[in-house]
């Protein structure tokens, strides 16, 4: 009882037993292991957005220690505290505007 196939080259390199050990191995790493590509995909991609937000808070950082060195200045602590926490001088009045879409308003049924 002779195989027909024995001597077909797709037969030849389908009975190879490193070849299934080949392919098992990269199924594995690519689809089933810890350290799988796919894994290795997402964690790229979460350093990638984490080298941005660095990025991003470093600039706020500069932005920041160039606000506090211009609030050395008594002037400019002056207009710091008019903006953002509405202080006036005694002899002054305070007129806040708001436009539409500044402020939260509430819907009111009535």
């Amino acid at each position: 009882m002779n195989n027909p196939y024995k001597d077909k080259r797709w037969f030849k390199i389908l009975s190879n037993k490193y070849i299934w050990v080949s392919l098992f191995f990269i199924v594995w790493m690519t689809f089933l292991d810890n350290y799988s590509y796919f894994d290795h995909r997402i964690l790229d991609k979460e350093i990638n957005e984490l080298r941005e937000n660095k990025e991003y808070y470093q600039e706020e950082i500069k932005k920041d220690k160039q606000h506090i060195q211009q609030l050395h200045n008594s002037e400019q602590v002056e207009k710091y505290a008019r903006e953002k926490y509405y202080m006036k001088k005694d002899s002054e009045d305070i007129y806040i505007i708001e436009f539409e879409g500044d402020s939260i308003t509430k819907n009111d049924p009535n």
